[in-house]
């Protein structure tokens, strides 16, 4: 029912009481990707399970191959700093940070980037064997955009946050 309203996600109510709140990324050729559209369904498929009496927490997940692989540079890549500062290009990323409800992410596959960025929003992260975690910026001559610097920090430290951005590495579960 619910997931009829989206292009980019699928959208339930899960659980033995139907009180947790499932939303699944669905861009498996862009290994979800974190374009403009998916963000906007993100952002009404949280607000609708925060008002909802019954969803008592939502999950975040993705696909086996891919939690999120980032944002979508195919979106971005024309774009100078000028029209994305106008269009409030990332206005609502943090939406998933101020969700009153828990959310955990189910993490498997690559959750780099933005993508690692969503999942460190999240109160928890529960990770899967091969969970894949990493802030490749660099690698394309910038750096995380939304928050994922300080998150990063506060989440391994910051010796391990310094090398992760600062190389493209990537660690593991």
């Amino acid at each position: 029912r619910a997931g009829a309203a989206f292009q980019y996600l699928l959208v339930q109510k899960t659980g033995a009481q139907k009180n947790v709140g499932l939303i699944q990324l669905n861009r498996p050729k862009a290994l979800n990707a974190l374009c403009e559209g998916l963000m906007a369904e993100l952002r009404r498929a949280l607000e609708a399970m925060e008002s909802d009496p019954e969803v008592g927490a939502i999950v975040l997940t993705g696909s086996e191959k891919a939690f999120a692989a980032g944002a979508d540079i195919k979106e971005m890549q024309n774009k100078n700093f000028q029209e994305c500062y106008n269009s409030g290009f990332l206005a609502g990323w943090d939406k998933v940070s101020v969700v009153r409800k828990p959310i955990i992410a189910a993490v498997n596959g690559y959750a780099l980037g933005g993508g690692c960025e969503l999942a460190m929003m999240c109160d928890i992260i529960y990770a899967g064997e091969k969970a894949q975690f990493g802030q490749p910026e660099i690698l394309l001559g910038t750096i995380p955009g939304a928050g994922g610097t300080q998150r990063l920090t506060r989440a391994v430290g910051k010796s391990l946050a310094m090398e992760m951005v600062l190389t493209g590495d990537r660690i593991s579960a």
